[in-house]
């Protein structure tokens, strides 16, 4: 994204601290929300699961993991993860904020750093963890057709749950209430800031 884009979302965040949630049951991780422009449109980096993974299977996600040892703060889990996976370097990454805490069905409590990188960029996929690369426009994720709520059963009770449709892909769980959470977030920005859903001309 450009440099005024990526004000507006550090903007947006810092405006919107981030709601924490503490449980030790939950274990934690780190997963990046990584935006930038693609010839004129804004996207936002996700992968499809490999059936090689040990979690989420298959699954559209964010690129990250839970917490290694090693580790000294989530962010750093985020950053290794998010290299591991696509090949981007730490130093390329702009932070640009949090966004609130999310557990999941798996036992698992997310924390999501947005970041925005420099475009082209030359995507190194991990064959065991990665099996597709999707690049999905901001403004595909903010078109109501694109979006659907379903209900969910979670711990023998009805939630509803928003899904995503991406080019044959359901995005759900996790990674869509981050998504929908983002989403609402970008649109409290005035409209004329809202340079994600115009096409842009690349910087």
């Amino acid at each position: 994204m450009s440099a005024s884009a990526n004000q507006v979302v550090r903007r947006i965040l810092s405006s919107h601290p981030k709601k924490s949630i503490s449980d030790p049951t939950l274990a934690p991780a780190g997963v990046f929300l990584l935006i930038y422009n693609k010839s004129g449109e804004y996207c936002v980096l996700l992968n499809k699961r490999t059936q090689q993974v040990e979690h989420h299977k298959g699954e559209i996600s964010f690129p990250g993991g839970s917490k290694d040892p090693e580790d000294e703060t989530l962010l750093q889990t985020a950053l290794r993860e998010t290299h591991e996976e696509m090949g981007v370097l730490p130093e390329h990454v702009e932070l640009l904020g949090e966004l609130d805490d999310v557990p999941t069905t798996t036992s698992f409590l997310i924390n999501t750093y947005v970041g925005a990188i420099p475009y082209p960029y030359e995507f190194r996929p991990s064959d065991i963890e990665v099996a597709e690369v999707l690049e999905v426009p901001i403004h595909h994720l903010m078109d109501s057709d694109n979006k659907r709520d379903e209900v969910r059963v979670s711990d023998g009770l009805p939630v509803n749950s928003p899904v995503y449709s991406y080019r044959g892909h359901l995005v759900y769980g996790a990674t869509a209430r981050i998504l929908e959470r983002f989403v609402e977030l970008l649109r409290s920005a005035p409209e004329e800031e809202v340079l994600w859903t115009k096409t842009q001309p690349s910087p």
